[in-house]
Order: C-alpha cells, then sequence, then structure tokens
C-alpha cells in the first residue's frame, strides 16, 4: 500500500506544473477558428500561456462549452435558446460575411440574394439562367452542423419545415465539403461550380460574387449593405477558468480586435 501511495504522489508531483500551466481548451466553429488559432499564437507569445484549438464545427462547440468539456466554445451562427444553459454566456468576437464563390474562369460576377437562394434550392440549374454559359450548375455547400452552413441557410432562407421541425432546403445533389479550405479548393478546380464560404478566406484562387450589386466588403458588412453576413460568438460558463477569460479579455482588446480586422474580419469594439 504504501508503495502505491508513494507512487501516486509521484504522478501528481510530476502532474502539477501541467494543471498549473491551465491550458486554455477552445473547440468548435472551422469558421472561427481560423483567426482564434492566429489570436492564440499572438496570446501565447505574450502571455505565456497555453492555447488550444480544435475544429469540430459550431455545433459541437456549443455543446462543449456547454457540457464543460472546453473552457471556450466558438460559433459561426446564432445560438438557439435550446442550445444554452443558465449557466452559458455568449460574446460577440468579430463578424464575418460569407461570401458566394465562384471559379474565376466563370463570367458571372454578381448574383441577387433571390438567385443564389433558388440556385441552392435546384430550382436554377443551369448558368444559362442568370448570364453565364450553357453549363449545369455544380452547387457545393457545407457539412450539416457546420455554422457557416446553419447561418448561409436561415440568413438566404433554404430551410423548410417539415413535421413541425425545420429541415434544409439545399438540393440534395449538392457537393458536399468539410470546412472552408475543401470548398475553396472544389470551386477553384471547378469552373461550374458555386460554394460559399468565410468572407476572411477568400483568396485569389476564387472569385466573391457581388450579391445584388453590393461587393463583399468589410466595409459593406459593417454598414448593413452585404447582407450575407453573420457573427462570430465565443460561448463560456458565467464563471470563466482565470486563464479562458485572460485569453478572452486578450481578444477583445485593442491588440486583440486588430488581429481580427488583419485577418480579414470586422472588429466589433
Amino acid at each position: 500500500m504504501k508503495k502505491v501511495i508513494g507512487l501516486l504522489t509521484a504522478v501528481g508531483l510530476m502532474t502539477a506544473p501541467l494543471v498549473q500551466a491551465g491550458t486554455v481548451t477552445v473547440s468548435g466553429s472551422t469558421s472561427v477558428a481560423h483567426v482564434m488559432e492566429v489570436l492564440a499564437e499572438n496570446y501565447q507569445n505574450t502571455a505565456k500561456k497555453n492555447v488550444e484549438v480544435q475544429s469540430t464545427g459550431s455545433s459541437a462547440g456549443i455543446r462543449a462549452a456547454k457540457d464543460g468539456t472546453s473552457m471556450i466554445g466558438m460559433s459561426s451562427r446564432n445560438i438557439k435558446e435550446n442550445e444554452l444553459n443558465d449557466t452559458t454566456k455568449e460574446i460577440v468576437i468579430a463578424r464575418d460575411g460569407i461570401a458566394a464563390a465562384v471559379n474565376k474562369a466563370n463570367p458571372v460576377q454578381d448574383l441577387t440574394q433571390e438567385q443564389i437562394s433558388k440556385i441552392y434550392r435546384g430550382e436554377i440549374k443551369n448558368w444559362s439562367e442568370v448570364g453565364g454559359e450553357a453549363r449545369p450548375i455544380v452547387v457545393v455547400t457545407r457539412e450539416n452542423g457546420s455554422g457557416t452552413r446553419g447561418a448561409f441557410e436561415e440568413i438566404m432562407d433554404l430551410q423548410r419545415t417539415v413535421n413541425g421541425h425545420k429541415v434544409t432546403a439545399i438540393t440534395p445533389t449538392a457537393q458536399v465539403g468539410n470546412g472552408n479550405g475543401m470548398i475553396k479548393t472544389i470551386v477553384a478546380n471547378n469552373p461550374y461550380a458555386i460554394g460559399y464560404i468565410s468572407l476572411g478566406s477568400v483568396d485569389d484562387s476564387l472569385v466573391a460574387l457581388s450579391v445584388g450589386g453590393v461587393e463583399a466588403t468589410d466595409t459593406n458588412i459593417a454598414a448593413g449593405e452585404y447582407q450575407i453576413a453573420r457573427p462570430f460568438i465565443v460561448l463560456v460558463n458565467d464563471q470563466p477558468h482565470p486563464n479562458a477569460q485572460s485569453f478572452i479579455d486578450f481578444i477583445m482588446s485593442n491588440d486583440g480586435q486588430s488581429i481580427v480586422a488583419e485577418e480579414g474580419y470586422i472588429r466589433v469594439q
């Protein structure tokens, strides 16, 4: 018995520094994770505290914050009332647009919100119907549980009610990509594809469409003119771990919000 107690004591002494280090665990939206990883790297360099970011999807991040399996959850869509409990609070850390994106070879540069919605419902099937080539439209969507998909469906009226439950109205023939990176790859390699990604993830591999003549820019989102936009939210316990609170304080500081802006998102303060 003494040997067992001695071993447990030794293990406790060995792990004590790790507990004191207090790694901040963050999980959820792949869209929020893009900027969160940059924020975490900068915070670690200055505060000398560890931050672990995992991309698990908005729904999983909300559950993790609610259940306490992560100190901080991430969501790129609005939170439903039944997803929270009395001890969970939301903090908006940034705002982001969702870009409807096409291949660089596609002559179509502008669509209305209604046209995009009809494309995703499968009601518009050919690019010739919206001023493009006579080619079938390849619709690309995010996976179930994606915050980007949830926000896109809500904003673009791509949900229908069946037996009292909301279900997707996106055409079942749509290709599914997990994460912004996969959507970009599919669209960049198919001249007849259309997908949607976080505006902060847009690069020169594809083209973000104007919507109703309004370009997808930070300025237009901040002015409320570009309508396909959503908040970036973190969720924490109402009495978060001190290390988690310290990291959130950094995110909401001028330095943290400057990083948000540098990464292509809209600061909230």
